[in-house]
């Protein structure tokens, strides 16, 4: 954890001395005054502690997925097996506490969010709403990339879609074009900070064209409203700008959602890429790739899937005992529930409670049996079953199930929506890998032969 508030005049951190940060600073001038502070402590850590060994690596880890091996440096989140996801510290009831709020709602801004993870620091109302004109005045699309995801057959999967549209947002890559003519290294952040920028800015306007054009083909596509929030003009580029419900409901998803440390396979893939000096375009077009797959951004359209199918069979009668017998009718059957467990967390997802939250603050959302019941019953059933490490809801058994009740039931576009969200944990990890002169990530592989052979020696 580092900078939280702006009250303080003066901090004094590993050797550097600097003035707290005025409200009036841009998110630029602000990353400026805290990349010495993090320089400092990067060097104190080679310097004093770049032999002490901070865990050992077992076969297990090596053939399991690599799963608890701590081998990655990522500042802006910590995932805490027990305690859930902070974001420099902040837990999700205090980033709602503190961070600013979108003009005429109560969720938190996606621009609020972003600021934070990237400076550390909880930004005023005013340099959030500085940077909503920001990302505004640069959220159009070129022509080229109009056309080009115009011309993608609908049958493509708008996650495939996505990808394409973000890699081809590379031709205008400032980090390519100057690494092309020659920059120190020293310079390597700001040119990632504004490819960053840029990209997070876009990602509404090329996330709500492949909808437009998947699901509601020959819809007009609104201008980019200069007065509404990022996530405000996502809601209504989809279509849904009058659903103040939805628009809400996306900004606390996008926000919560925007960072879960770096271990989790789209986030690891940015990082991986960007450590070859790929652009930040390049970067997460290959982190959404990841997000893709079943295992990890799909799962909110199969939690919803299973309910409906679930809906569908006991019909009208839907209870505790009903849902209990379905339950264990997939189980039985050899199939997971979807939306139970996680690779990390061993108690209930924070994020699955935010959300839980706001849809106990929705009279329209307490009257859903498929919102309200299912993570009711399903813990008692999992523990039951005896198989589950983690028997309580992630975030995905309730997130799909608030858009489709709110009117976005396509459900193939959901994980879209996660990639517009995930941008901003991705990019905050670009920017501060070329911040700190991170180096290109190269782990040790082995054979089966050589694992064995190491195993029996009891080497290192």
């Amino acid at each position: 954890m580092f900078l939280r508030r702006l009250s303080l005049p003066v901090i004094s951190r590993f050797g550097v001395t600097y003035k707290r940060l005025a409200s009036t600073k841009s998110l630029k001038e602000t990353i400026e005054e805290v990349i010495p502070v993090k320089q400092a402590h990067l060097k104190k850590l080679k310097t004093e502690y770049s032999d002490v060994s901070i865990g050992d690596v077992k076969v297990g880890n090596v053939i399991g997925g690599m799963r608890g091996l701590r081998a990655m440096l990522w500042d802006s989140s910590v995932l805490d097996p027990e305690e859930g996801i902070r974001f420099h510290g902040l837990s999700i009831p205090d980033c709602q506490k503190a961070l600013p709020a979108a003009p005429g709602g109560k969720e938190i801004t996606a621009e609020s969010m972003l600021w934070l993870l990237l400076t550390g620091q909880v930004p005023s109302a005013e340099q959030t709403q500085q940077l909503s004109r920001e990302l505004a005045q640069k959220g159009n699309l070129p022509p080229f990339v109009e056309k080009l995801v115009d011309s993608l057959p609908g049958t493509l999967h708008p996650m495939t879609q996505l990808g394409i549209g973000v890699a081809a947002l590379n031709r205008d890559s400032s980090f390519q074009a100057a690494y092309e003519r020659g920059i120190k290294k020293s310079e390597y952040w700001t040119y990632t900070l504004d490819d960053s920028i840029n990209l997070v800015a876009r990602l509404p306007a090329l996330a709500a064209r492949i909808y437009r054009n998947v699901y509601k083909p020959g819809a007009a596509l609104p201008e980019i409203d200069p007065n509404l929030d990022l996530v405000g003009n996502y809601s209504r580029m989809l279509g849904y700008g009058d659903n103040h419900g939805l628009t809400e409901y996306l900004r606390l998803y996008i926000s919560i959602h925007g960072d879960h440390e770096g271990g989790n396979a789209s986030a690891h893939t940015a990082h991986l890429v960007g450590s070859t000096l790929s652009d930040p375009y390049l970067s997460y077009a290959a982190a959404l790739f990841a997000l893709a797959g079943p295992l990890h951004g799909l799962a909110n359209q199969e939690v919803l899937r299973w309910q409906l199918s679930m809906l569908k069979e006991v019909g009208e009668d839907v209870s505790h005992d009903t849902i209990r017998e379905y339950l264990w009718k997939t189980l039985k059957s050899g199939q997971v529930v979807p939306g139970y467990g996680h690779g990390v967390l061993r108690n209930p997802d924070p994020r699955f409670i935010a959300l839980q939250e706001f849809c106990e603050s929705k009279p329209e959302l307490l009257s859903s049996p498929i919102i309200q019941l299912t993570y009711e019953v399903a813990p008692n059933v999992l523990k039951e079953h005896g198989k589950t490490k983690n028997p309580y809801p992630n975030v995905d058994a309730a997130s799909g199930c608030v858009l489709y009740h709110y009117g976005l039931t396509e459900f193939k576009y959901y994980t879209v929506i996660f990639g517009v969200s995930r941008a901003l944990g991705c990019v905050t990890q670009l920017v501060w890998a070329r911040a700190l002169g991170l180096p290109l990530e190269r782990p040790k592989s082995y054979s089966l032969e050589a694992i064995e052979q190491l195993a029996n020696s009891g080497r290192p």
